[in-house]
């Protein structure tokens, strides 16, 4: 009996077996073509979005809305499909992620009700935001200024506190204040779709993407690592200040106020370089004129990004890019999205980059960084459909910049024929990492406090009647900046930065100026430009241009796509798994040096006493 007991569950098991072998490979078919469908209808849907993005109107936003409905719909049922399958037990890995990354819904998961008004929303944030016209501070009857670029130029290059006041309290309020009922609806959606996805909270749910339950603590070490370099740039920028505008503008111990840092959100200060340039009597490096001079467009600077990237033999651009793009803001009166982007469409070789593009050193280097994704789109789109997209959101967004960092050193500059007669001694060498810490380093605070307060939000730790204060509160705390004029829960202040008006999470920005240091630094030396202690290959003059090993690296990092986790694409690229910031330290450590010295000679306050600027 017993041998006859032994026996029976023996064929049991094998007949289980064999089923669960038979699901499996049906479930693989299933998926395969799930993936196809997905694709399918993403492009339909990113086609509506770029129609709508590039002439916004009811009829574009109606046909975008209606079809990300649909396409929500899908997913919705999709889900409930796999959910049917006992895919957990599946014996192969790849299966089991594709189903896991399928099965999450994001907001499809929320009611077609719900959908609907949550794209409604939405649609009406982005759109507030586009439609921004302020009028001119000296002739109050042109009202026609829009933020890009006639009020970004204005923030770079006036030096009137009062105009500059003026200019940041109306597209505050334009942008940020007329929201806000808007957005205090699009957080009520966000907790239901966390919900319906088994998180949370939609803090939890953003976070899920990076696939590291302590990412969060790894970028608080991260930042706290790199604080105190950030701390001797702010106390030294604004003792520049004060010098500049008198010690009424400007308070010797408290927060700057962020209208006089050249930038509408004080993210990056490099606008203000001119006026607080460790060493005036060396020209900065701007390529600007030259490029005017000789005869750059909007499309030549994108042809050299392409050649950059072939030089590294990685693909060049189809000529759907070309035939596709919005390279220049189109004069015919219609409403667009300027802020740069990159699309991919999911066919093959369907990528686009809609960009109102100036002929200016910064543009160049934005031109590379859009670029970089367009390289991203290239390289994974073999994969299937759940795998077109970054090993993390942030690797997406340090893959371009990457390039602008090897685009902005003057080795590169000399080499395009962009920079002449450039003396690189050590005051030019420091003015040349200042002005990159302005961009790089300053930016650091200002990209965790973007989501540090959405988690905060979504979570519930902010009383509703205290949303705008916590807002200003989180900026001071980690950047030391203060609004030019008293807010208070009367405005509403957050919304009136783009991602946070289109639900765009900004971690993969923070984790994305970690990471890039790291990618750099490895490319570097994989070129044989950099060698550690060797003043005649530093860090910061390295041109990885034309390097097929470090072309080689970027293929095996970004043809994985996200069909690994994180980890496993940063240790194709450089043999590292955790993310540090001590690339990014390494690449500063002259400027800490410099700046350490000058600011104890000149007694200059470090750190910044509490702002009293919301109530």
């Amino acid at each position: 009996m017993k041998i006859l007991i032994v026996a029976l569950l023996a064929t049991f098991a094998i007949t289980v077996h064999l089923a669960n072998v038979k699901e499996e490979i049906t479930a693989a078919e299933y998926i395969e073509n799930l993936n196809k469908e997905l694709a399918r209808r993403t492009n339909i849907e990113t086609e509506a979005s770029w129609a709508y993005a590039c002439n916004i109107n009811d009829e574009n936003e109606r046909k975008k809305n209606e079809i990300a409905a649909e396409t929500a719909k899908f997913q919705k049922e999709a889900a409930i499909d796999l959910k049917k399958l006992n895919w957990q037990t599946y014996k192969s890995e790849d299966l089991r992620r594709q189903f896991r990354m399928l099965s999450k819904l994001g907001y499809a998961a929320l009611s077609d009700t719900d959908y609907a008004e949550y794209l409604e929303v939405m649609s009406a944030m982005e759109s507030n935001f586009a439609k921004v016209r302020v009028c001119d501070y000296k002739d109050r009857t042109k009202c026609d200024l829009s933020l890009d670029p006639e009020i970004e130029e204005i923030l770079t290059t006036c030096r009137n506190p009062e105009e500059l006041k003026y200019y940041w309290c109306e597209f505050y309020d334009k942008a940020g204040t007329a929201v806000r009922p808007l957005f205090e609806k699009y957080v009520e959606f966000n907790s239901k779709a966390a919900k319906f996805n088994n998180f949370t909270s939609g803090a939890e749910m953003w976070l899920d993407e990076y696939e590291d339950a302590t990412i969060e603590q790894q970028l608080e070490d991260i930042f706290e690592q790199l604080r105190p370099l950030y701390q001797q740039i702010h106390g030294y920028v604004r003792h520049r200040l004060r010098q500049f505008y008198g010690n009424d503008a400007v308070p010797e111990n408290g927060p700057i106020p962020m209208h006089l840092l050249g930038n509408m959100w004080a993210q990056q200060w490099s606008g203000i370089a001119d006026i607080v340039s460790p060493f005036p009597d060396k020209p900065l490096i701007d390529v600007t004129n030259e490029m005017v001079a000789q005869g750059y467009t909007p499309l030549k600077m994108f042809q050299m990004g392409d050649e950059f990237f072939q030089s590294m033999n990685l693909t060049k651009l189809p000529q759907a890019f070309w035939d596709k793009s919005i390279l220049v803001k189109p004069d015919d009166g219609r409403d667009l999205v300027c802020h740069a982007s990159a699309w991919d469409f999911y066919v093959v070789d369907d990528v686009r980059i809609k960009q109102c593009t100036r002929v200016t050193m910064d543009q160049l280097f934005t031109v590379h960084h859009e670029l970089g994704h367009i390289q991203y789109f290239l390289q994974y789109q073999h994969l299937p459909f759940v795998y077109r997209t970054g090993a993390n959101p942030g690797f997406h967004e340090a893959v371009g910049d990457v390039l602008s960092l090897s685009v902005s050193t003057p080795k590169h500059l000399e080499l395009i024929g962009l920079l002449k007669n450039y003396k690189r001694d050590d005051e030019a060498h420091i003015n040349q990492l200042f002005l990159a810490a302005l961009d790089k380093i300053v930016f650091l605070p200002f990209a965790f406090t973007m989501d540090k307060y959405r988690w905060a939000l979504f979570r519930g730790q902010v009383d509703k009647k205290n949303w705008n204060c916590a807002f200003w509160k989180l900026r001071e705390e980690y950047s030391g900046i203060e609004p030019p004029v008293v807010r208070s829960e009367t405005d509403f202040d957050a919304p009136a930065k783009y991602h946070v008006s289109t639900d765009v999470e900004y971690l993969r920005y923070l984790v994305s100026f970690i990471i890039q240091f790291q990618f750099y630094k490895s490319a570097c030396i994989k070129a044989g430009q950099y060698e550690p202690n060797n003043p005649e290959l530093p860090l910061d003059n390295c041109d990885i241009y034309g390097s097929f090993e470090a072309g080689q690296a970027f293929k095996n990092m970004l043809s994985l796509g996200a069909s690994k986790p994180w980890p496993d694409a940063l240790e194709a690229f450089n043999g590292e798994r955790t993310m540090s910031g001590s690339a990014i330290a390494e690449y500063f450590e002259p400027l800490r040096v410099w700046l350490e010295a000058e600011n104890k000679k000149n007694n200059v306050p470090i750190g910044w006493t509490k702002s009293d600027k919301c109530v």
